[in-house]
């Protein structure tokens, strides 16, 4: 592949960091990738460039599963509008506050990441189960923001890929099934859960975090003005009952784990991600309506007004999931994946090899904004290291699932730091820059957790 294929993504993140504008960095780099992917056909550039940018937009929109999450990403702010408006934010805090639940910053934190914990099933549930429940008990505390999107965002893909009885372990195991090893695909992915050292590095700083109440590089800064604004509760009119927050909650937890099982045809782990999310955010919108309804403060007037205010503001992230979507789309056709991915080489001392896919999946997760399609792109090349060299399957798995997850945190083109920003009420350049410090000690001490294991174990 080409090495030009690296560009779009890199323009991305310098107009990103520059610019300080998502929306345009994505657009700039899905049309120079489109450009780079019309160069060597017939019809002249820019009009192929602009027909192929705006196709490539109607082509990922149309996909079943990239429609549903953008659909879960509008219809959710309907959801996020009716428990603000209704009051109930404030009585659950209240509640919580009383009943000596969340007394302290360090309990707040805690209820946060046992939260997102809990909610395995898949990450944006887990985020966005968590965003909700954490944000007006963070307001209380004065807890920026941008700490409740670092949080959410490093305990739900951690969590997602190391208890694996999901559609991350699914959709691993399914890539695996594909070859024939020692092991079976089973006991190897398993076997990683240990080796995933990024995974259980980012929960253990986020514990570190939570537990002694440190904040350190942006995030700190973020806090400091924090301190200076006057904090206000984000807690709708007046604080009512708390079922107004927590009903459409548990219906949102408990039917998305019950369309995971419907659509697994009975097998958790077979269960469709995008499909259950959004059936769960239809149900759990429909509840609330019906409880906002049913207790006579607002007509059926007010409450669509309400929730089709929620949708509307968050369209800006629901078009940078779009863009995001997109602009993975374009670099796959591209090779950029592909590229990034033959930098691993073959002349690679053994004992470098997976070190260096652990970066090389960081690498290719940050550029692309998708650790799944890292994974889909780096695991047919790490099986034929482990049936050729006699590498370790669960170590090298470990690496390449560690190295996705990782870049995932870094990038700031990626669908699931818009998704975290957009759960904890956080700006996403705000999110990507506090979040990155974190996110790279995580990775260095996994370079070193796993030039160790590679010393001791090939």
């Amino acid at each position: 592949m080409a090495w030009y294929s690296i560009l779009p993504p890199l323009i991305a993140i310098v107009v990103v960091f520059w610019r300080k504008e998502v929306i345009i960095a994505l657009i700039l780099a899905l049309v120079s990738s489109e450009l780079l992917s019309a160069m060597n056909g017939q019809q002249p550039l820019l009009w192929a460039t602009f027909v192929g940018s705006v196709e490539r937009v109607i082509e990922v929109s149309t996909s079943a599963g990239n429609s549903r999450i953008l659909i879960f990403s509008i219809v959710i702010g309907a959801l996020l509008a009716y428990i603000r408006e209704s009051g109930g934010v404030a009585a659950t805090v209240n509640m919580l506050l009383n009943r000596g639940v969340a007394k302290s910053k360090r309990q707040v934190g805690l209820l946060t990441m046992f939260t997102g914990t809990a909610v395995f099933i898949e990450s944006n549930m887990s985020v966005l189960t968590s965003g909700i429940v954490a944000r007006g008990l963070f307001d209380r505390f004065s807890m920026s923001r941008a700490r409740l999107a670092y949080i959410i965002d490093s305990t739900s893909a951690p969590v997602c890929i190391l208890i694996l009885l999901n559609g991350w372990g699914a959709y691993v195991l399914g890539l695996l099934s594909n070859y024939e090893l020692a092991q079976s695909p089973v006991s190897i992915l398993w076997g990683s859960v240990m080796f995933n050292f990024y995974a259980i590095i980012a929960l253990l700083i986020v514990f570190y975090t939570i537990i002694f109440d440190k904040v350190h590089g942006p995030m700190k800064k973020a806090e400091q003005e924090l301190q200076h604004q006057s904090v206000e509760l984000d807690s709708g009119p007046q604080a009512t009952k708390s079922r107004y927050m927590l009903i459409p909650l548990l219906t949102l937890i408990i039917s998305m784990v019950g369309f995971m099982f419907v659509t697994g045809n009975g097998e958790l782990a077979n269960g469709s991600g995008s499909k259950s999310v959004l059936y769960a955010t239809i149900l759990a919108v429909t509840v609330a309506y019906i409880l906002l309804l049913a207790g006579k403060r607002f007509n059926h007037h007010q409450l669509m007004d309400i929730g089709f205010k929620g949708m509307g503001e968050l369209l800006p992230l629901v078009s940078i999931v779009l863009l995001s979507l997109t602009l993975g789309a374009s670099l796959k056709d591209l090779g950029t994946g592909t590229f990034v991915a033959s930098l691993v080489g073959d002349y690679l001392p053994v004992y470098l090899i997976v070190p260096v896919l652990f970066i090389t999946g960081a690498i290719m997760s940050f550029t692309t904004g998708t650790s799944w399609g890292t994974f889909a792109i780096l695991i047919p090349i790490g099986v034929p290291l482990i049936q050729t060299l006699g590498l370790p399957p669960s170590l090298v798995i470990g690496a390449i699932l560690s190295g996705g997850i990782f870049g995932d945190h870094c990038s700031p083109i990626s669908d699931t730091s818009a998704v975290s920003a957009l759960a904890s009420g956080c700006d996403l350049l705000t999110h990507v820059k506090t979040q990155l410090p974190y996110a790279l000690v995580g990775g260095g001490a996994a370079i070193v957790c796993f030039m160790i294991a590679s010393f001791v174990m090939i």
